[in-house]
Order: structure tokens, then C-alpha cells, then sequence
């Protein structure tokens, strides 16, 4: 290679080299749980306060929501629906756990809860970080059987007929 090439080739080469983007830096999980945290306790307050605006923009767009009856698996859009209908619902949280993935882009939970209703209900599910903060991509709300009486409470559920559930219980 001719030597007035060499310059310019280096050159070019550095450029190159200092324009690359540097790496992202590594995320604190400390700080995606405390957010992850944070969305969901304000998902309890704003469903408590049935302030409807505010709890659904908790929701990612494709978000699936899980009711107590096997049958309730609602769109973000048919969850909308049947909670317009509703003044809110309180659930009291007394446990929570929280889980991120080493890039802080998903984050998973569990926790327990309490509704008057209900009693000690679970709610477990999933958040993308995204542009707008963590979204809620799946929540799924349980009601924990105590293993003495699971065989009872599996017989009666077999036991029902094949009628429609009524939705109107969950999430109360």
C-alpha cells in the first residue's frame, strides 16, 4: 500500500472507531424493581379509586388480564369494558416479590393480597420497560386454594354445569 495511503486509512479508521456508540450501560436492578414497584402499587390505588384513565395507562396495548374464573381472559379492551362499569375494586397488598432480567426490559411478580370479598387473593404477571416506563403485559389474579381443601373444591368445580360464568364477581 502506498505510505500516503496509510494516513488517511488510519484516520478514517480512529473516526470510525470514536463515532461507534458506547454501550449501554448496565441497569440497576434496585432501580427497575423500586419502578416496577411503584406501578403496581399506583394499578391498586388508581383500581381502588376507580380512576379508569390512570389504571388502564398502566397497560401495555396487548395486555391480557387473568380474572378468577377460568373462563376470564379479557383484551386490554374487553377488560376496559367491564371495568367501566364498576366504581373499583380494592385489593390490599401484603406481600410482593419482584423479579427483572439482567437488560431491565421484562420484569415478573408475585404477590398476595387482600380483598374483603375474597379474602387473600395472588396476583402474579409481567411488565415491559418501554419508552413510557414499565407497562403491565399480563396480570393474572388468583384465589389460593389451602391444600385441605383443593381435592373438595376441584370435585365441586367438576360438579358445575357447562353455564356461562358470571363475570360480574371478579375482580371486585
Amino acid at each position: 500500500m502506498p505510505s500516503r495511503l496509510v494516513a488517511p486509512i488510519s484516520l478514517l479508521a480512529l473516526l470510525a472507531c470514536a463515532t461507534t456508540e458506547a454501550p449501554a450501560p448496565t441497569p440497576d436492578p434496585e432501580v427497575a424493581r423500586a419502578a416496577v414497584d411503584s406501578v403496581l402499587t399506583a394499578l391498586h390505588q388508581t383500581a381502588s379509586e376507580g380512576a379508569w384513565d390512570l389504571y388502564f395507562a398502566l397497560y401495555a396495548p396487548d395486555a391480557v388480564f387473568f380474572g378468577t374464573d377460568a373462563t376470564e381472559r379479557w383484551s386490554l379492551e374487553e377488560f376496559r369494558g367491564y371495568a367501566s362499569g364498576s366504581r373499583g375494586w380494592t385489593y390490599e397488598m401484603t406481600e410482593r416479590h419482584v423479579f427483572v432480567d439482567d437488560d431491565a426490559s421484562t420484569a415478573w411478580f408475585d404477590e398476595r393480597l387482600e380483598n374483603a370479598a375474597y379474602g387473600e387473593t395472588r396476583g402474579t404477571g409481567v411488565l415491559r420497560r418501554t419508552d413510557d416506563g414499565w407497562k403491565i403485559a399480563q396480570y393474572n389474579l388468583t384465589i389460593p386454594i389451602p391444600n385441605p381443601l383443593a381435592a373438595e373444591f376441584a370435585e365441586r368445580i367438576r360438579g358445575l354445569d357447562a353455564a356461562p360464568a358470571d363475570t360480574s364477581a371478579t375482580p371486585e
